[in-house]
């Protein structure tokens, strides 16, 4: 008589940030996680998100299967007074929502083998009470910045404890570069098993346009959430200035929206950029993302703050060199023949390295930059390399 076949790992996602009905870019890299993986196990996603603007009932559920099974639970923001009650009903809420959600998938699917949280700290405790009543166990993915010593927002005595238990019982810590690898275990985040796993980039959409043309005037492109505090999109404006007044062969398209998109669009105005030197593109998705990407003969950042921004995988598999600041676990993967780094906040030096860059375009090769790509960011690479901790960290 023939044995039945094992079924696939099932393993559940729990993330913090994952595209939603207001904001279907948000987590992307999350769910790119979950979709490159897919090829080796059963990924269900469990996503909760506060929403002020739901008024017929206190929680909203809705499924989809677009590569993954997910469910996202929508709950009634509170606004009752004093804020600090409210802060209690919303955290009580999004417990609650968790443990229906688990209860859902285990109806509608089965039990997880493995949960995989997205970025600490609530999640993580979730996961760990999952573990000790369910013998579960979790692994954490940190994408978020909060560690690095220059943002300074790594706050609170409790938030540290609750933290520190989270990851020290975690079956493995997947940080997306070894910088932020440092910075969490710098924080006596203490775990055995550090495993860094990049983000990953959809190398299939993502790619060099064919029989690109030579354009009259240099493309760059800058793509981001108009943060400027932490992107300095005001310091790449004045630098454009700098860099308009010494040459006109170039042009810069903004991609993106966010809460300084009109302050910074003011401040182009301003400096008498804008429709000349400067373009604002505004939130772009898939297709017309990639049309402005491969057509770019360069990606820029200067940033203060970073980890591994996706859009800088995005452009390497488009074939496009990157200029942008060293920070975080960039360093990591420019070198030389992928583009320059310079020092954030340097307007100077981000200056004299465009000036440069702008004059030696064609030292580049598009085909190295996007193997780069391939080698390291394709959803195989990645895939796989999740598999391997999964099955690692379930075998023991």
């Amino acid at each position: 008589m023939k044995s039945e076949s094992k079924p696939r790992m099932h393993v559940l996602y729990l993330p913090r940030w994952y595209p939603h009905r207001y904001d279907p870019m948000m987590g992307l890299f999350i769910e790119r996680h979950g979709l490159a993986v897919s090829k080796h196990v059963d990924v269900s996603v469990l996503y909760v998100h506060a929403d002020d603007k739901l008024k017929d009932r206190v929680y909203d559920v809705v499924r989809s299967n677009d590569g993954l099974f997910t469910i996202r639970i929508y709950f009634k923001k509170s606004t009752i007074r004093p804020a600090f009650l409210a802060n209690l009903v919303n955290l009580f809420r999004f417990l609650i929502c968790h443990f229906h959600g688990f209860r859902m998938i285990r109806k509608e699917k089965r039990s997880a083998d493995l949960v995989h949280v997205h970025v600490l700290t609530r999640l993580g405790l979730i996961a760990l009470i999952n573990k000790i009543f369910n013998k579960t166990p979790y692994t954490i993915t940190e994408h978020w910045t909060r560690y690095l010593p220059n943002t300074d927002t790594y706050h609170g005595t409790l938030r540290k404890w609750f933290t520190q238990i989270v990851v020290k019982n975690a079956a493995a810590v997947l940080p997306v570069t070894a910088n932020l690898r440092d910075a969490m275990i710098e924080n006596k985040l203490i775990n055995d098993n550090y495993v860094v796993i990049p983000n990953v980039v959809n190398i299939e959409m993502f790619s060099p346009k064919t029989n690109k043309a030579v354009h009259k005037k240099k493309r760059l492109v800058h793509l981001s959430c108009f943060t400027d505090k932490q992107k300095n999109i005001s310091g790449i404006l004045r630098v454009m200035k700098r860099l308009s007044d010494k040459r006109d062969d170039f042009e810069l398209t903004l991609i993106g929206d966010g809460e300084d998109f009109a302050e910074m669009k003011a401040l182009s105005n301003k400096l008498g950029l804008t429709d000349k030197a400067v373009k604002f593109a505004g939130l772009k998705e898939n297709k017309a993302l990639v049309e402005l990407l491969s057509d770019a003969d360069l990606m820029i950042m200067f940033s203060y703050f970073e980890n591994l921004p996706v859009v800088i995988l995005e452009s390497y598999a488009c074939g496009v060199p990157v200029v942008s600041t060293r920070v975080g676990g960039i360093h990591e993967h420019l070198n030389d023949d992928l583009g320059k780094l310079t020092k954030p906040g340097d307007e100077d030096e981000f200056f004299e390295t465009l000036n440069d860059v702008l004059d030696k375009l064609d030292d580049y090769d598009s085909k190295k930059i996007r193997k780069y790509a391939e080698d390291h960011f394709s959803n195989e690479v990645i895939g796989n390399s999740l598999f391997n901790v999964y099955r690692e960290v379930t075998s023991s």
